[in-house]
């Protein structure tokens, strides 16, 4: 069974980036504190990336040199979520 694609509305649950969007002369930094907030605000269990892909889309195929834009690449850069490992390390503390 596959993963539904999200919503408009699920991946910016607050608007954020989309009014991020909307302010004429934001800077990089505000874009980032932006999106720290955006990301905090999504369920635990939201597929981040697929969210920033929604977003991305949306927003940022219409802005390419806008700031939150270039937030947004540098979102899906990152690494995913460590996964657990199991076998002895992960039961003893890894002595």
């Amino acid at each position: 069974m596959g993963r539904r694609a999200l919503l408009l509305k699920e991946a910016d649950p607050k608007g954020l980036v989309r009014e991020s969007y909307r302010i004429e002369g934001i800077t990089l930094g505000e874009c980032r504190s932006i999106f720290v907030d955006w990301a905090l605000s999504l369920p635990v269990d939201a597929p981040m990336k697929d969210a920033i892909r929604v977003l991305m889309a949306e927003y940022a195929l219409g802005a390419p040199d806008h700031p939150m834009s270039k937030v947004m690449e540098d979102g899906l850069m990152t690494p995913d979520a460590p996964k657990r490992r199991g076998g002895r390390a992960a039961r003893v503390g890894g002595v």
